[in-house]
């Protein structure tokens, strides 16, 4: 930190003080959007936290003057934030953001207008990933985090004031997305739900007039816990919206829909080309795709076992397990397309001993108990059509379309 006279001190916050009552006079959100943008880290409010931990006594300032005294209670908290996390006491920060964050909150609720909307999104982020860092701060201190808990509070304030008749209300979808960041955070998914209702049924909004932004952001979260309830059509609908209407440029954001989409996806019968795996770095799914083409069930065990850090950490894994099914299904698809070139007659009846062999050669060992098993699961789950004959260790195809494709419907459906 350079070295700031007393005088020079007191000019920064002066001219910050000015600054901010200025902004809230002439309804200038954007200017308000900047004074309060913590982790910008911006110059300004870098050299702002400087004089205001050389000038020690900023209140005194906010007193002396009727124009500052108005907003005194939101801006002596405000300082005392800036200060603690210019210095690093990340929990101070956060404690003092809070209180600055329900003063404002207070303030916004007798503002007629929804002129400092955008500034309110700023206050709700900056909280976020305040907390985020206070946890971090106090569980390296072997204290238990409990910051973004508190955080995840004040939001659902938030979302109470915004959730009315009036033009605030087009704010309510942008927090419940910084809820829905919350919840996933601290794994507690399932409070989503209460706000998701508000949302969904709630006569006051509608879904069209959001930004295009939160409803985005909307559509992945809600997509995401879809995945997680295993309600594959829902999930595709949702991603699916949020990946159409996702900003291209964004790449890393169309990366994030994907790597739940394309799960849900395969999951429908549906198979990515390798040319949208490429583009966006997605990988880790190469060979769970080529598994799925060629009914490989060693490769696509090698593919989980792989990434399965990865797999676990993004909630998909199970959903990527259960593709075995499909994968037997084309195994024995494969296997039935070369019985009948070689005797077309007796194509409809492959042995379970033929399967087995084939799953052998993908060194996969398994007795005929175990391949009777899987048969039967398969003609359950209506991936195969046919009906096992017990004695003579057979599968009898159907006739016709022996092999049913999902058609964007889960297995079993």
């Amino acid at each position: 930190m350079a070295y700031v006279s007393m005088g020079e001190a007191h000019r920064r916050i002066t001219e910050y003080l000015n600054r901010f009552c200025d902004a809230v006079s002439y309804q200038d959100s954007s200017m308000l959007c900047r004074l309060l943008s913590f982790s910008s880290n911006s110059p300004s409010l870098l050299s702002l936290a400087d004089a205001l931990n050389v000038f020690q006594d900023a209140s005194s300032l906010i007193r002396q003057s009727d124009k500052f005294s108005e907003y005194g209670e939101i801006l002596a908290h405000l300082f005392r934030s800036l200060q603690s996390y210019r210095v690093g006491n990340l929990v101070e920060a956060y404690l003092a953001f809070e209180k600055f964050a329900n003063a404002f909150v207070q303030e916004f609720r007798n503002w007629e207008s929804a002129w400092a909307l955008e500034a309110l999104y700023v206050v709700c982020y900056e909280i976020r990933i305040l907390a985020e860092k206070a946890d971090k701060e106090l569980t390296s201190n072997g204290k238990s985090p409990e910051k973004l808990k508190a955080a995840g509070s004040l939001l659902m304030k938030v979302f109470g004031v915004l959730a009315g008749k009036g033009p605030k209300r087009v704010g309510a979808l942008y927090v419940t997305c910084q809820l829905f960041k919350t919840y996933f955070k601290l794994g507690t998914v399932n409070l989503c739900r209460s706000v998701i209702r508000s949302i969904e049924t709630a006569r006051i909004f509608d879904f069209e007039e959001f930004p295009r932004r939160d409803k985005v952001t909307y559509m992945y979260y809600t997509g995401r816990l879809e995945v997680f309830n295993e309600n594959f059509p829902a999930a595709d609908t949702k991603l699916s919206y949020a990946l159409q209407h996702c900003n291209p440029k964004r790449e890393r954001n169309i990366r994030m829909i994907l790597k739940y989409l394309i799960p849900v996806k395969l999951s429908l019968g549906i198979i990515p080309k390798d040319e949208l795996l490429q583009k966006y770095n997605l990988h880790e799914y190469m060979n769970v795709v080529q598994a799925l083409r060629k009914g490989d069930l060693r490769l696509l065990r090698h593919a989980l076992q792989e990434h399965e850090d990865r797999f676990l950490r993004s909630g998909v894994y199970l959903v990527l397990e259960k593709l075995e099914l499909q994968v037997y299904q084309r195994l024995m698809k494969k296997i039935y397309i070369i019985q009948k070139l070689s005797d077309p007659a007796r194509a409809h009846q492959l042995k379970l001993e033929v399967i087995a062999k084939a799953l052998r050669w993908l060194e996969i060992d398994m007795d005929l108990d175990e391949v009777e098993c899987i048969m039967t699961i398969l003609i359950y789950k209506n991936l195969v059509k046919g009906y096992l004959a017990h004695k003579s260790k057979v599968v009898v195809l159907s006739k016709q379309d022996p092999f049913p494709k999902l058609n964007g419907k889960p297995v079993g459906s």
